[in-house]
């Protein structure tokens, strides 16, 4: 191999950030991997923003320490889709970088929903009128701090912020654009709907173009949304199969082939690039819920125990019914206003019957998603799970019993990092290795059985609390 052989991708999460060096099969270089972690700050309004001089400084830190060694032919990018910031004409942060978690535009969305159809937005965006997207938080800051949405020259994501500091210059990724919910992902350009809905134009954008800018020699490729990335990286971007990822929010994503997006109403609909795009749904509670299980329950520190003790609770034997909505909850009914409740508690029951229930609960949401995208043409698709949190075998089997289908492990530990690596190197010309997939976590019938009936309980109980269930 040469020098310059290899890409730099960079994957951008919501707690973390990661990069790492990859030859042209896509194959991680050993030793190369960087990572370094940033807080989310949060509060009881929905607060859940990054500190942006904070998160740039130690992504750049990161991005340094993975590119050192050796030329790189270009860079890809993968960042947390959703995610605003503004700043000044010269690229300077006005503020902070607000998360699709950040639920504090609530009242806003809703007040768009009476003003809009949001069937007819859906179907023109492929996205939801919620506090996830541009929309909501955009209309929300022009409302609260007026002085400060007046001073913003330019709205952005974080992927095109960080390519603006360290190259000079930034456009908007097709791949990014999709979901911010200002993008029509049939026309492929800014909605202009959207914008007069908004009350900015398209000059406090940055314009989309996949168009590499120059880095240190290296093309540096726009950033594309975390998601997009992760189909990408595990390979799940052909008919028959299709993608899990499981890290501090889930979803479900199949990608698919063509100009015209319409998803099914609940669900998304987001391009990848000019010629692919993927239909599926996220949810807000995953990893996440368990983090905040080991945290307040005290768990054992040793996870690899609490892991050994849930692989031998084959089905739901504990008697709870949870409904995981710590943050404010996405597909595929985006209950953004209700909160998280657990049912059924007893004095036998113990913080591992607790962290059992509260993961099976947003399996179900995720067993939720998969029956409303519904079988495609091409058959029932091998679901490919990554995700930290899907390491331990025990974890994949009772998402299979909980889909009542068979599960993949991807081989690649990393597929939003990955994902960036694959998107550098198709527009460089090159032809990624395929993954080879392991064997199967399979549903036990009598098992998943029994997730199926419970599942149904939870949907009584949502619809007992004043919603549709899902």
């Amino acid at each position: 191999m040469s020098r310059g052989d290899v890409v730099l991708a960079i994957d951008a999460g919501t707690s973390s950030v990661r990069a790492a060096r990859f030859d042209l099969a896509g194959r991680r270089v050993a030793r190369s991997l960087a990572q370094r972690a940033y807080a989310l700050r949060t509060d009881r309004a929905g607060k859940a923003v990054l500190e942006s001089d904070d998160w740039l400084e130690t992504t750049i830190d990161c991005v340094r320490q993975a590119a050192t060694g050796r030329a790189v032919r270009a860079v890809g990018v993968s960042c947390f889709w959703h995610s605003l910031l503004g700043t000044d004409a010269e690229g300077n942060a006005l503020t902070p970088i607000y998360t699709w978690a950040d639920s504090r535009c609530r009242e806003d969305a809703a007040a768009l929903r009476e003003e809009l159809d949001e069937r007819e937005v859906h179907a023109g965006t492929g996205c939801m009128l919620r506090a996830s997207f541009w929309p909501a938080k955009l209309r929300w800051l022009r409302r609260t701090e007026p002085a400060l949405f007046r001073k913003v020259a330019k709205w952005l994501s974080p992927a095109e912020w960080l390519q603006w500091r360290l190259t000079g210059t930034a456009t908007c990724a097709t791949g990014m654009a999709t979901g911010t919910g200002l993008f029509d992902p049939t026309g492929q350009r800014w909605s202009e709907r959207m914008l007069e809905t908004c009350r900015i134009d398209s000059g406090r954008l940055l314009p989309i173009s996949d168009e590499p800018a120059e880095w240190e020699g290296a093309q540096w490729f726009p950033g594309i949304g975390d998601g997009a990335a992760s189909n990408l990286g595990c390979g799940a971007t052909a008919p028959g199969l299709a993608a899990i990822n499981i890290g501090t929010s889930a979803a479900l994503r199949l990608m698919r082939e063509g100009r015209a997006v319409k998803p099914p109403f609940g669900l998304f609909g987001y391009r990848v690039d000019a010629r692919r795009f993927l239909v599926g749904g996220a949810v807000s509670n995953a990893g996440n819920l368990h983090a905040w299980c080991v945290r307040e329950l005290k768990l054992p520190r040793d996870l690899a125990e609490v892991e050994a003790e849930l692989a031998t609770r084959r089905a739901p034997e504990h008697g709870l019914a949870v409904l995981p909505f710590w943050t404010a909850e996405r597909a595929p009914r985006w209950n953004e206003d209700d909160t998280g409740s657990i049912f059924g508690l007893r004095q036998s029951t113990t913080s591992l019957d607790i962290l059992q229930a509260v993961t099976e609960a947003f399996y179900y949401r995720l067993a939720a998603i998969a029956d409303k995208i519904g079988t495609p043409r091409d058959g029932v698709p091998k679901w490919i799970v990554s995700g930290g949190g899907m390491k331990s075998r025990a974890a994949l089997k009772r998402l299979a019993n909980v889909l009542g289908q068979p599960v993949y492990a991807n081989p690649e530990p990393e597929a939003s990092l990955r994902g960036a690596a694959v998107l550098a190197l198709e527009r460089l010309g090159e032809r990624p290795a395929v993954l080879k997939l392991g064997q199967p976590a399979v549903p036990d019938p009598e098992v998943s059985e029994r997730y199926r009936e419970a599942r149904a309980e939870q949907s009584r109980l949502e619809l007992l609390l004043g919603g549709e269930a899902s």
